[in-house]
């Protein structure tokens, strides 16, 4: 199931024996446009602290049934938490992140090493940590890029293919022929966290739309100016199957769109 990742923003984070926190963000990798960590603030049960915790610890998401037509990412209950599947002491004792450094590959070493997660997808890392229950991150959260998203230019600041969506919510969206708008949200699959589509508000250029454009269509995503650029032009954006960000976004719907820019399928 689709659901926007900006919903789960200010969500309690439950270890297995109390509140852990809240959501703070996602960041996700600009290669593969998988979610890599999810960012939690701990409040004030460790003031100060911010943590990283990989995708495969979250328990599967209880994101219920949409209300009436509208997506999960628009009628999302206010009671939902994401369940992890670690406890307080070991989520205590882990390493923190400072809000206002990079998170750099050392960084995320650390988080893995700790937790006995194997970056790779490979089997555990028993005794990597004395209160570690070891998680082996499952294959789809593997390094390799999917086909059509290889190739992209790293940066080099901290993790070069890092990348924060509560700082890309908004960048400016460049197609090959002018800018068509900003984007609103990502939209993830709760079964896999990679993100499948950027929602993208068509502001001035085609006023009051909203457009769906999988990660096949980004050429690169500029921090330094604020912009994701495209593969595509205005008129093919224009000319995409009609969406409406209140209706689901099902099978047809995605069949069909990715048949218009010619785009791989998701193993339909």
């Amino acid at each position: 199931m689709l659901f926007a990742l900006s919903s789960l923003r200010g969500s309690p984070v439950d270890a297995t024996d109390g509140r852990a926190g809240t959501v703070k963000d996602f960041l996700f990798d600009d290669r593969t446009w998988k979610v890599r960590w999810l960012v939690v603030d701990t409040g004030a049960w460790l003031p100060g602290r911010q943590l990283l915790i990989h995708p495969s610890a979250i328990e599967p998401l209880d994101l219920g049934e949409p209300s009436g037509a509208g997506l999960p990412m628009m009628g999302m209950r206010d009671d939902l938490a994401l369940s992890v599947r670690l406890t307080q002491r070991q989520i205590e004792d882990g390493p923190d992140i400072s809000e206002h450094e990079p998170v750099t590959e050392q960084v995320q070493s650390m988080v893995y090493d700790y937790y006995g997660w194997d970056r790779h997808g490979g089997l555990g890392l028993p005794g990597m940590n004395a209160i570690a229950s070891p998680l082996s991150a499952p294959p789809f959260f593997a390094e390799t890029p999917p086909p059509g998203l290889a190739g992209r230019e790293p940066r080099q600041a901290g993790d070069p293919h890092l990348l924060s969506v509560d700082a890309v919510i908004g960048y400016h969206i460049h197609a090959t022929d002018g800018d068509i708008g900003h984007v609103e949200n990502f939209l993830a699959d709760d079964a896999v966290w990679d993100i499948r589509y950027l929602m993208v508000a068509t502001s001035n250029w085609w006023m009051g739309q909203h457009v769906l454009l999988a990660p096949f269509a980004v050429q690169s995503v500029d921090t330094a100016d604020s912009h994701v650029r495209l593969n595509v032009s205005r008129e093919q954006v224009k000319s995409s199957p009609p969406w409406d960000p209140v209706a689901a976004v099902d099978r047809i719907t995605e069949q069909q769109l990715h048949r218009h820019y010619n785009w791989p399928g998701y193993g339909w």
